[in-house]
């Protein structure tokens, strides 16, 4: 085995011990015995007994004992004694390279590099628990009080049993982590950092291709990822976001911890065990999402994955970048970016593709009474879900949308994204609005009852001002926003109230004085029919909203009752009088309330009539459900 000293030996320990005599009866002339020459005897003498004693081919019981496991003291002193032969060796290589003495003590050095490598591998294997790299990440006294947080609840016995728990495991850690630097630095400055760093490697990039398997992270080919369902995909990228979460914080951070500490000796050994151990890994784990961004099939739901994956990517940056700060591992950066820019790429492509399926939903499709619209619900409930990404913002920034109408002022008022917390995408927000907003009232023209087709643009557009409301797009649209299209809807609620329900309020006359019983009878009589058709007509209608439907009722009974009442109570004394008026006056103001309170849940259709007025005065004891001024 040839080293830095520039000579190599083949025999067998014992052969050699056996042929050579011990430093004590070496019988140099004292005239030519150097000082190097006297250090080295005297370093000998007290360093070939030990080193001998753990020779793994010497003895069985060096063969099948640990030194670190079985005597520390001793481990420490075959340390101590390696590293003054090896300095020893240093002085009497520079003084006199050809003395017999360098060729004894390079043999006494291979088995003691033999030994050390033994208990390197023996360390690592059998400590794979306290090497855990979660367990390892976790070594400082701040993780030691966070840790004992979670027992906050517990006596102090408990308590205190708990820390000293979390203590011992992290003593051991600590202390098998030492007896690995120890060997590792003993190795290292005897010219058998290969040796080591050997051992080190296969082990450890075992365990970390282990973990990467554990996690559900395996390297996928595009053809696959572009033939699979989006099913088992979504599963995979799932998996995935759980794996990024533990890869980062415990497997990636806790293997940098674990290479910077036993290999502090030299920078170079330590990037480059690192980056053996967890390249491999760690570009299968940051290209996954740039391989589901490239080539998995297009589909309205995919941005919502491809944002997630973005977001953990991001939201780790500052890990990822400390982690992977190495030279030799800058491909493991370069990889996370690259799968940012396409992750990006695929958002931006998706909105597009939103934006273009909204444009072709058919304009025939109308709602069964005039209610919200499935591309109306789909859409705010896409838009509000896609609101909660803070991370839009840096998607978008140069990214405006491919706006083909302009969109006026009046909808959305550019001034107001000075105030918005992310100006790029509260335009793209309020211009995917703008485009469900014109298609609803395509919509609308659908409708053959003018009435309906207002209350549907009242209904819908309420239901975009709730979703806005009651999610982040109220920040980032703003209250403005919020309050022009209120007064919208108030116009289509107007409006739908004038052309539904005109009838019944010009049915009613103005003047309720100087009519004879006749003329009554003949008001009452048209007052009564033009209800009823209106009242049918208006049970098939629903408005979903609660407050709008309240706003709607009351105001249609502020107009409607208001006048009735008054009639009512001018002509129904009269009336009552003649019995050939009998059954005319059907509605007590308080019935047609009661009616009036049963409408716009969608319940009743064309063929359903009002109750009679038997029934409607039955009802009038129901005064908690009555509609009044």
């Amino acid at each position: 085995m040839k080293k830095k000293f520039g000579f190599s030996l083949h025999r067998s320990s014992s052969s050699f011990i056996a042929h050579y005599p011990s430093p004590s009866r070496f019988t140099l002339p004292a005239p030519t015995r150097s000082l190097s020459d006297s250090v080295m005897v005297q370093t000998m003498e007290v360093a070939e007994p030990v080193i001998v004693k753990w020779d793994p081919e010497a003895s069985t019981y060096a063969k099948v004992t640990s030194l670190f496991y079985e005597n520390r003291r001793e481990a420490s002193e075959f340390i101590k004694l390696v590293n003054k032969l090896h300095k020893a060796m240093h002085a009497l290589v520079a003084e006199n390279s050809n003395s017999e003495l360098l060729i004894r003590a390079q043999h006494l050095m291979q088995i003691a590099m033999k030994r050390l490598e033994k208990e390197f591998y023996q360390i690592l294997s059998l400590n794979r628990a306290q090497l855990d790299p979660e367990s390892v990440s976790t070594l400082s006294s701040r993780t030691s009080r966070s840790s004992l947080s979670d027992f906050a609840d517990e006596s102090d016995d408990e308590i205190r049993v708990a820390g000293e728990l979390i203590s011992e495991v992290e003593d051991s850690a600590e202390g098998v982590m030492k007896d690995l630097k120890s060997i590792a630095d003993c190795m290292i400055s005897s010219g058998y950092g290969r040796e080591c760093v050997k051992i080190y490697t296969v082990i450890r990039k075992s365990i970390v291709d282990e973990g990467i398997y554990k996690l559900g992270v395996e390297r996928m080919k595009s053809a696959y990822v572009h033939k699979i369902d989006y099913e088992v995909l979504d599963l995979k990228i799932q998996n995935w976001l759980q794996a990024v979460k533990i890869a980062v914080k415990t497997l990636f951070h806790g293997e940098r911890v674990l290479c910077d500490q036993v290999f502090a000796s030299s920078d170079s050994i330590r990037e480059s065990c690192y980056t053996e151990i967890t390249r491999e890994g760690a570009l299968i784990l940051f290209g996954f999402p740039e391989i589901v961004a490239k080539h998995s099939k297009k589909s309205p739901e995919r941005i919502f994955r491809t944002l997630d994956m973005y977001t953990a990517i991001a939201d780790r940056w500052p890990e990822i970048d400390s982690i992977f700060s190495l030279q030799s591992t800058s491909s493991v950066v370069n990889q996370a970016v690259n799968s940012l820019v396409k992750l990006a790429e695929s958002v931006r492509v998706d909105l597009t593709e939103f934006e273009t399926l909204l444009n072709k939903e058919s304009l025939k499709t109308i709602t069964p009474g005039a209610g919200v619209h499935k591309v109306t619900t789909e859409t705010m409930n896409y838009l509000s879900l896609l609101a909660d990404y803070g991370v839009l913002a840096d998607i978008l920034v140069d990214s405006p949308p491919p706006e083909k109408v302009i969109m006026p002022e009046t909808f959305f008022d550019r001034s107001a994204l000075e105030n918005s917390p992310s100006p790029a995408v509260s335009l793209w927000l309020a211009w995917l609005i703008f485009v469900v907003v014109c298609k609803l009232d395509g919509k609308a023209k659908h409708y053959k009852d003018v009435s309906q087709a207002y209350l549907f643009l009242a209904n819908n557009l309420q239901h975009v001002i709730s979703k806005v409301r009651s999610s982040n797009l109220r920040y980032l649209l703003g209250d403005d926003w919020i309050s022009k299209r209120e007064s919208e809807v108030k116009k289509f609620a107007g409006n739908y109230e004038r052309v539904a329900w005109c009838h019944v309020i010009d049915a009613i006359p103005k003047k309720v004085t100087a009519m004879t019983g006749d003329e009554a009878r003949d008001c009452f009589k048209r007052i009564n029919t033009v209800f009823e058709e209106t009242h049918r007509k208006q049970l098939a209608v629903v408005i979903p909203n609660g407050k709008l439907r309240d706003e709607i009722k009351v105001s249609i009974a502020r107009k409607l009752l208001a006048a009735y009442r008054e009639f009512y109570n001018a002509q129904r004394v009269e009336i009552g009088k003649d019995r050939k008026y009998a059954g005319v006056v059907k509605y007590a103001p308080e019935d047609m309330g009661n009616a009036l309170s049963d409408l716009f849940f969608g319940s009743g259709s064309a063929s359903t009539s009002v109750s009679s007025s038997s029934e409607s005065r039955k009802s009038h004891s129901r005064s908690s459900a009555s509609m009044k001024l």
